[in-house]
């Protein structure tokens, strides 16, 4: 039932003039709503007021034309324009005033915009008369009096507007006529002002006091209309009806059954008592139907509200609209009103709000409810001068485990990471996921700065645990960064930037570590903004350059290729290494055109050299899951005249644990063009023997670590490089020593058998001038 009309039937037909104007409250009743009835159909005038006011300045332009400035003019006319403009813009915006009640303060500002009006037309007045001849001023007042005359015509429903747009301009033209010493025209101009005024007050009046009695007939219409709901065809839809002392009456059938009881049963009983059940027994009532009890014990209106019921045990909601009843007397005699049972409706909304709000696949908090937090938790720390702390957690070798063995497992791995980190939260600290393989933990109060570290070590410690998922024994880490508000930020947006800042440095330390947002940190981060900005254009700016490692027959020392190293030179920072632009141009896939340029490049150098010497050319995943990276290789060659079987394609392990499938492809394309390719790092990271079975790489690349292992005696890396030798001659593939820097560890590595080396003792990586006379002197010498 519609609350549209609450509470002006108690108005008094006859008001006071500050009453009908609206300066003053009614003796009793709502202002708000007895003004909404006046200005609820104000914007239907506002097309006669733009044609009164746009007719009538247009006519005052043209009386003043050949008397005053043109630029005067039209500076006037526009003036007009965006007063009537701006009135119009206000009576637009009460359209739902009757809806909602009239505020005061919009009250105010829509008869600040009908005095906008009243501006132009009294300078006009101040300003033109003087300017006109005596002609022109009677018929400028004509202008005038005509608009006053449609201001109180038109303009009932706002009566304290039309009524300052009369006084204002019609005092302002008899003062016009004083002032030019026509006296008995100002004598009339102020009885015509009065007396527009005094119809203008007249018609409000009667204008108010008929919706005032219309909007009563409406209040008792809706009582019917209760009664006639009761006969709707919706069963869910009853009336209800209890007396003075809240006790049911007159039980319909549609209200007994959703009880779950006879009518004559319902008889007498309490209202509020029966729609409880249970709720009473306990005395544990739910917010709703407290509120039901007061409006009941108010005697007041209400409409749609959602009360919490029992019946019989079953839990649910309904929807109850009642209104007071009075007898002819207007004594109170009771409620009547309508309910219909909406449980479903709450599920369903209830559900919708779950799912808004918390992760569906691991049931945590999502990232709304958790920047709720951390912005309760804010307040909370700003309320009672003590901290609270956000923890961002990134999970280590995720994406290995989610793009090696499925996202279906990667799904059921990261259930059981929400499960433990759940298990590790205490009171006051809320975890939820962020998205992806990123979840978070806000600490509400975290005056105890150990708590986050212990909090800290805990998750990587529990989460670096052992999962046995689908036969799968799989291991992952977790990297935490963590930012202290308001230290650290003022707000959510800060904190969480602060904490991802943190993060970052914890992932970029080698991960499965935790660290504390310090502020270096967005140094550290605008630094690699610039540097990636200045990256984009290195190759444009000529500002790349590659350098060649030799590498050497292990048994005769000739030069047999040379691995290009690329080398960046920036115009703005100098020299920089490539342990930092690297990872950098492969977080921002710039790694794909800087690989292309390299690989022109290094194909272009090695085509000067002597025919048995090869270029190894190192690539990244980035490069290989591009669809047409094996068509770049092929344009390499042909734009350059290199020979494919003098290019080695170098890649790292990882590069299958992204999307192996389009790698091993990618490098059988590329194998099939008469390139070779070298297996680089072995040992390192994900070693597995099936990428060896799968694919024939020309060489296995020990990586240096060993090497250097080897060098001290180390009996792990001496039988690791006894092993590889073994198993790439037994696959005839050739082994590659890296990071040999003396004879002692060359003459260590021929008895172990590898078939080359590649190191400072032999040469450090050099330009390609330099490379080029390496070559030479080598072949003079042999």
């Amino acid at each position: 039932m519609s609350d549209k009309h609450s509470g002006l039937p108690s108005l008094p037909l006859r008001l006071s003039a500050l009453q009908v104007i609206g300066l003053r409250d009614p003796g009793e009743g709502d202002w708000s709503r007895l003004r909404a009835l006046q200005y609820a159909e104000l914007h239907k005038v506002s097309v006669t007021r733009i044609a009164a006011h746009g007719l009538a300045a247009m006519l005052a332009v043209t009386l003043y034309a050949g008397d005053i400035a043109t630029w005067i003019l039209v500076t006037w006319l526009l003036g007009v324009i965006l007063a009537v403009w701006n009135a119009t813009r206000m009576d637009k915006a009460l359209i739902d005033v009757e809806r909602r009640g009239l505020q005061r303060s919009e009250f105010t500002r829509q008869a600040a915009s009908v005095f906008g009006c009243t501006l132009p037309w009294v300078l006009a007045l101040i300003f033109f008369v003087p300017q006109g001849s005596t002609t022109d001023h009677y018929a400028l007042w004509a202008l005038i009096a005509m608009l006053m005359a449609g201001s109180a015509a038109s303009m009932a429903s706002a009566p304290v507007a039309a009524i300052m747009f009369d006084l204002v301009v019609g005092f302002t033209g008899a003062l016009s006529f004083l002032a030019t010493g026509n006296i008995a025209f100002a004598i009339a101009s102020g009885a015509y002002t009065l007396a527009i005024v005094t119809a203008s007050f007249q018609s409000a009046r009667t204008y108010l006091s008929a919706k005032i009695a219309e909007a009563g007939v409406a209040e008792k219409d809706e009582v019917v209309s209760l009664l006639l709901r009761e006969y709707e065809e919706k069963a869910s839809d009853w009336l209800w009806q209890v007396d003075t002392h809240r006790r049911i009456r007159s039980a319909s059938p549609r209200f007994a059954f959703a009880l779950g009881a006879e009518p004559d049963a319902l008889e007498g009983q309490s209202f509020v008592r029966v729609i409880a059940g249970t709720y009473w027994d306990s005395g544990d009532f739910p917010p709703s139907l407290h509120e039901l009890a007061e409006k009941l014990k108010r005697r007041e209106h209400f409409s749609n509200l959602l009360v919490q019921v029992d019946m019989a045990g079953k839990r649910g909601w309904w929807e109850l609209s009642g209104s007071p009843m009075h007898n002819e007397e207007g004594a109170f005699i009771g409620f009547r009103g309508v309910g219909s049972d909406v449980t479903e409706q709450r599920d369903r909304d209830d559900k919708i709000a779950y799912l808004a709000r918390y992760d569906t696949l691991t049931g945590l908090p999502n990232r709304l409810m958790l920047t709720e937090a951390l912005g309760d938790g804010l307040q909370y720390a700003e309320q009672w001068k003590t901290r609270c702390a956000f923890l961002m957690i990134d999970l280590d070798r995720f994406k290995a485990v989610n793009d090696s063995l499925g996202h279906q497992l990667g799904d059921k791995l990261l259930a059981e990471v929400s499960s433990r980190l759940a298990a590790v939260v205490g009171e006051g600290e809320q975890v939820g996921r962020l998205g992806g393989d990123e979840f978070a933990i806000v600490i509400r109060d975290a005056a105890d700065r150990q708590r986050i570290d212990h909090l800290s070590g805990l998750v990587i410690e529990t989460l670096s645990q052992p999962y046995k998922i689908d036969a799968h024994t799989l291991f992952i880490g977790a990297s935490i960064g963590s930012a202290i508000g308001p230290r650290d930020g003022q707000s959510v947006e800060m904190l969480m930037r602060n904490a991802d800042l943190a993060l970052y440095k914890a992932k970029d330390e080698g991960g499965n570590s935790h660290f504390q947002y310090m502020p270096a940190l967005h140094a550290h981060a605008e630094e690699r903004r610039k540097l990636e900005g200045a990256l984009r254009h290195a190759i444009a700016n000529d500002e790349m350059e590659l350098h060649f490692q030799p590498v050497v027959d292990a048994r005769s020392e000739h030069i047999v290729s040379f691995e290009a190293l690329l080398r960046w030179n920036s115009k703005e920072h100098g020299p920089v290494s490539p342990a930092k632009f690297i990872p950098l141009a492969e977080d921002t896939r710039l790694i794909v055109p800087v690989g292309d340029w390299v690989l022109r490049e290094a194909c272009r150098e090695a085509a000067r050299w002597p025919d048995e010497i090869k270029v190894a050319v190192n690539v990244s995943g980035e490069q290989l899951l591009e669809p047409a990276f094996a068509s770049t290789i092929v344009r390499a060659l042909a734009e350059t005249g290199l020979p494919a079987h003098r290019l080695e394609v170098e890649v790292t392990e990882s590069v299958f644990l992204r999307d192996g499938r389009t790698a091993r492809q990618t490098l059988e394309e590329i194998m099939a063009l008469g390139c070779s390719i070298a297996l680089d790092d072995f040992g390192t990271g994900y070693s597995s023997l099936g990428y060896l079975r799968t694919l024939r790489f020309s060489t296995i690349k020990v990586d240096r670590s060993f090497v250097q292992g080897a060098a001290q005696d180390s009996q792990e890396s001496l039988a690791i490089i006894r092993a590889v030798v073994a198993m790439a001659h037994s696959l005839d593939m050739s082994t590659t020593a890296e990071g040999v820097e003396d004879a002692e560890q060359a003459a260590l590595i021929r008895e172990l058998g590898c078939t080359k080396i590649q190191g400072y003792y032999f040469g450090r990586p050099m330009p390609a001038q330099e490379a080029r006379s390496l070559v030479v002197k080598g072949r003079q010498a042999a």
